[in-house]
């Protein structure tokens, strides 16, 4: 493997990290207090996006606590890790600016029917890539910065801190844009240790777009997507049971 997947990879296992470190008690809580946990469903699952901060970390802990208690499953079927992402995470996702962005300067070489069905390939390209990572979890502790005031602006930076064991910590920001018809927020990129994951991706994928095509790209994602999630790290895999 390339030094520069493997710096991809390590960044994506930085942002699992930061998406499921929260403790479970802090899955429901909101800034006028924690919502019990028997209250309905629907009240339980809403995440709301009006607030990027309070998004961030109520998502991540809600992320954790599925996969914590789905772990027996999960071991007999690893594929339902792409479940939890799909379900848990996506949503808070902003996957077309993301998928746009990956495209970037050849947009214009690209017809708009090959963007339409090049954006729910990248979607489950970033699913399956982020249910991999899952696998790789151990559990690394996450501080979040205090929140910031943000009214007025587009895009704000949620800052985390990863708390690594005898290693410095790493400090990431959650690139986090506002959609400017529903004013609600989603997350769109991440940089860990000065470097852009979303940049990361476009400079693997734009070559090959210049050269093969948009088509061509979407046909290469696909395959990837459709690879099962395979537990690579035995300790991790021991845990699950």
């Amino acid at each position: 493997m390339s030094m520069h997947l493997i710096k991809i990879n390590r960044l994506a296992l930085i942002a699992l990290a930061l998406l499921c470190s929260i403790s479970a008690s802090q899955v429901f809580a909101n800034s006028a207090g924690k919502l019990t946990t028997d209250q309905s469903t629907t009240e339980r699952n809403y995440v709301d996006k009006k607030d990027p901060y309070f998004m961030i970390k109520t998502v991540a802990g809600k992320t954790f606590k599925r996969f914590a208690d789905e772990q027996r499953a999960i071991r007999v079927n690893p594929n339902l890790l792409k479940d939890i992402v799909r379900e848990e995470l996506m949503p808070y996702i902003n996957y077309k600016y993301s998928a746009f962005k990956v495209i970037g300067k050849h947009l214009k070489k690209t017809t708009a029917q090959e963007r339409k069905e090049f954006v729910p390939v990248f979607r489950e390209y970033l699913i399956t890539s982020y249910a991999q990572v899952f696998t790789l979890y151990d559990n690394q502790p996450v501080e979040f910065s205090p929140a910031q005031d943000f009214n007025g602006k587009k895009i704000v930076a949620v800052d985390t801190r990863v708390i690594m064991a005898g290693r410095d910590n790493i400090d990431v920001s959650f690139k986090v844009r506002k959609n400017r018809k529903t004013n609600e927020w989603k997350a769109f990129d991440m940089i860990a240790e000065g470097v852009s994951l979303l940049d990361s991706k476009q400079a693997e994928l734009s070559s090959v777009i210049r050269q093969k095509g948009l088509p061509y790209v979407t046909e290469l994602l696909k395959k990837k997507s459709a690879r099962n999630i395979v537990f690579k790290n035995k300790s991790i895999h021991n845990k699950a049971g």
